[in-house]
């Protein structure tokens, strides 16, 4: 069985973003802060934890600024580089969160480039410890996927 994890655990960083208002269907998103953005690679699929449900996101550079953004949290890798074929999870969390836009939320970073957790302030949250696998591994399953 593998390790759980507490949000407050000492090995984890937690990253204030906020929730903000996206496109002209006020979609959520969620906003890095630049200051973290090192620790959220550009243009990567992720695992991102949320309510004890592990979806797969992409991390985007926003079209101004130096942060990142999540813009939707997706069953799988390919839901997630092609969005408008799924349902994005990240709508049904808000909806379901004590959080309103303009906001802020908090983001884990359980294994920097490659899983992290999403909750409300004040909650705390509990996740699998998952070590990224090598990247010769990675490599050869981003390939299959292509």
């Amino acid at each position: 069985m593998a390790d759980r994890i507490s949000s407050d655990h000492s090995s984890l960083t937690t990253v204030r973003a906020t929730l903000v208002r996206s496109g002209g269907l006020d979609r959520p998103k969620v906003e890095i802060p630049a200051d973290a953005a090192d620790s959220f690679p550009d243009g990567e699929l992720v695992r991102i934890v949320a309510d004890d449900t592990e979806y797969r996101a992409r991390i985007e550079s926003p079209l101004t600024g130096d942060g990142r953004e999540i813009r939707g949290l997706y069953e799988s890798p390919t839901l997630a580089r092609n969005p408008e074929d799924g349902e994005n999870h990240l709508s049904a969390w808000v909806a379901d969160a004590n959080v309103e836009f303009d906001q802020s939320v908090l983001v884990d970073v359980i294994e920097p480039g490659f899983k992290y957790g999403l909750r409300e302030p004040g909650e705390r949250a509990f996740y699998e410890a998952t070590e990224s696998p090598d990247e010769s591994l990675a490599d050869i399953a981003q390939g299959l996927d292509e």
